[in-house]
């Protein structure tokens, strides 16, 4: 099982974050678009490599990206569940 404090550093250390904190992202702030972390597409594929790297859990449902990638929150509940699943 993950944290979401975990979790966040992978997020940043995955994307090359410059001058981002754990602290700077809240567990339901968005990931993605201006009112949250700012992340892009090309940002989503990267974090998508990240998850397999060093999760080992892949998104193969691209219907429920949108709701996955949502927090960090839905993120680390993702994770965790299929975690538990496999």
């Amino acid at each position: 099982m993950i944290t979401s404090q975990e979790l966040k550093n992978k997020i940043i250390e995955g994307l090359h974050l410059e001058d981002i904190t754990t602290d700077d992202i809240e567990d339901d702030m968005a990931l993605f678009g201006e009112d949250g972390l700012g992340l892009d597409s090309v940002d989503a594929i990267e974090l998508t490599l990240v998850l397999e790297k060093e999760f080992g859990v892949k998104i193969t449902n691209m219907a429920e990206a949108e709701t996955i990638f949502a927090s960090s929150a839905s993120l680390t509940k993702y994770i965790n569940d299929q975690k538990a699943n496999s």
